[in-house]
Order: C-alpha cells, then sequence, then structure tokens
C-alpha cells in the first residue's frame, strides 16, 4: 500500500483546524456536523445545488457556503469530494488542480476503481468510503452520529504521501469510524458482494413477488416476515443505486454469476432429493450467521432479543422506548410484528450485552409487560 505500519498508528497525530466539502448533501453535510463536533475550526462546503448548499450552512454542517469549489477549498488543509458516483473522478481532477501541494484530497463514494484512475496516482489523493448512509436524502438528514462505529475504507497506493495518509486516518477517527486500508480492486469486489448484491436480490426477489399471481392470490398481500426482512432495502434511491450498480458493474456481474452458480447447485440438491446436501448448506449458513452477529457486536457481551407483548394502541411504542431510554439502554434494533387490533402484536427489541438485556427485561416487567428473552446467537445456531 506504501504506507507504513507505523504510519498508520499515528492516529490522532495530525490534527485540521480547515476542512472543506465539495457537496453538501446527506454524507457530505454529516462529515461537517461529525467534524464541528470533533473540533473542527473552520469547514467551508460548496455544492452545485444550491439549495442543499443553503440548508447544509443553515444546520451549521459549513461555516462558508462557498459560491465555487475554488473558493471552498482555497484554505483547506483536508478536502472530502462528496459527488455522486458517476461525478466523482472529474470532481476530484478538478479539486486537485485547485488545491495547494500540502492539502489531502478524499472521496466518500462507494466505488473506488474509476475515481482512484482519475485522480492518476496522485500523491495528496487517497480514496475513501464510509460504510454507512441511510435511505433518506439530502442535507436536512445528516447527522453527526452517522460514523460513529462505522468502517471507513481507504485505499492508499505505492505512491501516497505518508503525511496526507496520517491526515486522513486521524481525521476519520475524529469522527469515531474505524479506517481500514485496502486495495481498489479489492474494496470493489468486496462490496459487491456484501453491499451491492444484496441491494440488487431485494429488488429481484420483491419484483418477483410483486409481478406474481399464484391461483389468484397476491404474495405480497400475505407475505411473511422473512420476505420483509429480506427486502428492506428494495426500491432504494434510484438516482443514487443506478449509479452505483453501473459504476460496480463488473464486480457486480462477477457476484451474480457466482450467486447463480449457488442457486444452481442448491437447484440440483433438490432435484435429487439430497437432504444430506440441503442440511448442511441451511447449517453452514447458520454458521456464518453468527459469525457475522459476532462481528458486528464483537465487545458487547452478547446479543439479546426481547419480545414484547404490547397492546393496540397509541403510545405504546414510546412508552417502551422511554422506559429504556430513561435507563440509558441502548436499543440497537427493534421490529413491530402487528398481530390485530383485538390481540396487539408484538415489538422485537435488540439489546447488547447479557446484563443489560436482563436489566430491561426487569424494567418492562416492573411495567406490566409480558417479556420472552433470547440469546440471538444461540437462535442462529
Amino acid at each position: 500500500m506504501g504506507v507504513s505500519a507505523t504510519t498508520q498508528e499515528g492516529r490522532g497525530a495530525a490534527r485540521i483546524s480547515r476542512l472543506a466539502i465539495v457537496g453538501t448533501g446527506l454524507i457530505g453535510a454529516s462529515v461537517g456536523l461529525a467534524a464541528k463536533r470533533a473540533g473542527v475550526e473552520r469547514i467551508a462546503g460548496f455544492d452545485p445545488d444550491p439549495e442543499a448548499l443553503r440548508v447544509a450552512h443553515e444546520r451549521g454542517a459549513v461555516d462558508l457556503a462557498a459560491s465555487s469549489a475554488a473558493e471552498s477549498v482555497a484554505q483547506a488543509q483536508l478536502v472530502i469530494v462528496a459527488a455522486p458516483v458517476t461525478g466523482l473522478p472529474a470532481r476530484v481532477k478538478e479539486v486537485l488542480g485547485l488545491v495547494r501541494d500540502t492539502c489531502t484530497v478524499t472521496d466518500v463514494g462507494s466505488t473506488k476503481s474509476a475515481v482512484c484512475a482519475a485522480a492518476s496516482d496522485d500523491n495528496r489523493f487517497i480514496g475513501g468510503h464510509p460504510v454507512c448512509g441511510s435511505e433518506a436524502r439530502g442535507p436536512e438528514y445528516a447527522s453527526a452520529e452517522m460514523f460513529i462505529g462505522a468502517t471507513w475504507f481507504l485505499t492508499p497506493h505505492a505512491g501516497t504521501d505518508p503525511d496526507c495518509y496520517r491526515i486522513l486516518h486521524g481525521f476519520v477517527v475524529s469522527l469515531g469510524a474505524h479506517p481500514i486500508a485496502i486495495d481498489v480492486a479489492a474494496h470493489d469486489r468486496l462490496v459487491a458482494l456484501t453491499s451491492h448484491l444484496p441491494h440488487a436480490l431485494s429488488n429481484l426477489l420483491v419484483n418477483q413477488a410483486g409481478a406474481t399471481r399464484i391461483e389468484g392470490h397476491e404474495p405480497l398481500a400475505s407475505a411473511g416476515g422473512s420476505l420483509r426482512d429480506m427486502t428492506r432495502v428494495a426500491g432504494a434511491n434510484p438516482h443514487i443505486w443506478v449509479d452505483i450498480f453501473l459504476e460496480n458493474a463488473d464486480p457486480l456481474r462477477a457476484a451474480l454469476a457466482e450467486h447463480r452458480r449457488l442457486i444452481e447447485q442448491l437447484e440440483e440438491a433438490l432435484g435429487a432429493g439430497d437432504a444430506d446436501f440441503v442440511e448442511s448448506w441451511i447449517a453452514e449458513a447458520g454458521l456464518h450467521r453468527r459469525h457475522l452477529l459476532a462481528e458486528a457486536y464483537s465487545n458487547t457481551g452478547g446479543l439479546y432479543r426481547l419480545r414484547v407483548h404490547i397492546a393496540d394502541q397509541p403510545g405504546v411504542l414510546a412508552g417502551v422506548t422511554q422506559v429504556l431510554g430513561a435507563e440509558r439502554i441502548n436499543i440497537e434494533d427493534f421490529e413491530m410484528q402487528h398481530v390485530s387490533p383485538d390481540r396487539g402484536g408484538s415489538l422485537s427489541i435488540v439489546v447488547s450485552g447479557e446484563e443489560e438485556a436482563h436489566r430491561a427485561v426487569e424494567l418492562l416487567e416492573a411495567q406490566g409487560y409480558g417479556v420472552v428473552i433470547s440469546d440471538i446467537l444461540e437462535e442462529e445456531a
């Protein structure tokens, strides 16, 4: 990668005071808010959409709403380019032509090959990709907390200036994210498998169900939780995802081809009535799923699901969350399943840490709720 381990360890060594953000949408404005919280003194911003820039400035994500990219980057020590992925190569080349020799430049695009090629191995540019976001769009939904605990990929190359890398690495850490250095091509293959393929399959699944009628029945009308869970990201912002799919087309096509091979393997096993294969296939998936959850919550002391029976009436959800929030018990995730107006429904709450989970059960039971607790990792076994 051209960056020594010693350099990477210099985490907070290089603090910046002057930041520029070119592109003040959801991610760009969130960077601004997070940087302000981290103590960056002056943030200049530019966006070709004047409304996005106005909102970002109004929310405090940028101190200066610049009239041009050149004005925004004039005094910057670090520039974050947060344009749509198809526009990133041209925008990064433009910025590199405007900034000083000592300025570090990075981007936040979810594909890296095109933008890194456009930078022509400029030693001031390091590709970046914070693995986080939202289905929402625009600076009005920006959050200073967006990057806390998130992986933030960095793509240094053989000629990367070590000082530029140290500055960027320290900045990412200051936002609460975890910087990970990765090769450009490896990054695009990785996100094709872990992000772009799931989005593609989510769209395929819901479109297949939505376009099908079985003996006059509409599948979506009677869909269970499994289809809802697997299609949560279906229909995500097409303006963003069309560009992502096309920019990362080759790695995504390779991932789809491997997926097709695995589907055919399962088809053959089903056709042959091969129970041993199907059983080992499911068991292998369970093992990988447990590993996924263990990695995601490696420092929490376990992950627990609380199933709370709730009545069908206004304010119930707020009541549950307020009880836990008052005792500073963090809800990692939740899902509500409605049964009927008479029977109410079930609220599934995910809490990390065994002690916190049992404390949450005691609090809810004291309020009269019926609660069933389970270890999610054991559920997956």
